[in-house]
């Protein structure tokens, strides 16, 4: 359950191209049994037309969490947080890139572009979840999130 709204489920988005990344970011969110929904889409384009409500995602909820990856198809990840940041209407949505670079290029430039987290994916299955549950734990039950 949402600790800003009881009652109200936690929607997160999940922006990943990785099918397995996928599946092993949701068995995580399942095993904590909170109330929370994810969503995912593959792509950059396909990201920016859920946030916008657009074409087949004009009844798409509001993420109160997204789950960015950078290496992305259509449009990068990096592209696709500046446009996050740059609206008006999203940039107070929380943004965690959860990728596998760890390049400090790439770390330096998404904290310019106002990433409000960097966590590098971790190779193991357990360290896997053990992060994305971390995630979880911090931004969804700790921190105070913003309403809509």
């Amino acid at each position: 359950m949402n600790p800003q709204t009881p009652g109200k489920p936690i929607e997160i988005l999940l922006v990943e191209d990785n099918p397995g990344d996928v599946r092993l970011t949701a068995e995580a969110f399942r095993e904590n049994k909170l109330s929370n929904k994810l969503h995912t889409v593959w792509d950059g384009v396909e990201a920016m037309a859920f946030l916008r409500r657009e074409g087949k995602y004009a009844s798409a909820p509001r993420p109160d969490l997204i789950l960015l990856d950078l290496k992305l198809p259509k449009k990068d990840g990096r592209e696709v947080l500046a446009e996050i940041k740059e609206d008006k209407n999203l940039r107070r949505i929380p943004v965690v890139i959860l990728t596998s670079s760890k390049a400090e290029e790439d770390i330096i430039r998404t904290y310019d572009l106002h990433a409000n987290c960097y966590v590098t994916k971790p190779v193991g299955l357990e360290e896997f979840i053990a992060v994305v549950k971390s995630i979880e734990n911090f931004w969804l039950s700790i921190v105070k999130l913003p309403l809509e």
